[in-house]
């Protein structure tokens, strides 16, 4: 059974995954936003686990990524 993680555990599993997913296709945040169709400052308060990001969002920058949306949101293989 899956293990229960808090909300603010899982935006910062979600902006990890969110920067290395960046990160690896070198990628800036403001190239990432632009792609995205959303603020730099935006990304950034995300990657810094700031925000609660909306499921529209996370679609948004997961295709913007070519990931998909549950990739940046699973936590560190056991």
């Amino acid at each position: 059974m899956a293990r229960f993680t808090s909300p603010s555990e899982t935006r910062r599993q979600f902006a990890l995954n969110l920067r290395h997913a960046r990160e690896r296709l070198g990628l800036s945040q403001e190239a990432l936003a632009d792609v995205a169709g959303l603020h730099r400052t935006y990304v950034g308060s995300v990657e810094r686990g700031e925000r609660n990001i909306s499921i529209d969002n996370i679609a948004r920058l997961a295709a913007a990524l070519g990931v998909t949306a549950s990739s940046l949101l699973e936590g560190p293989r056991q």
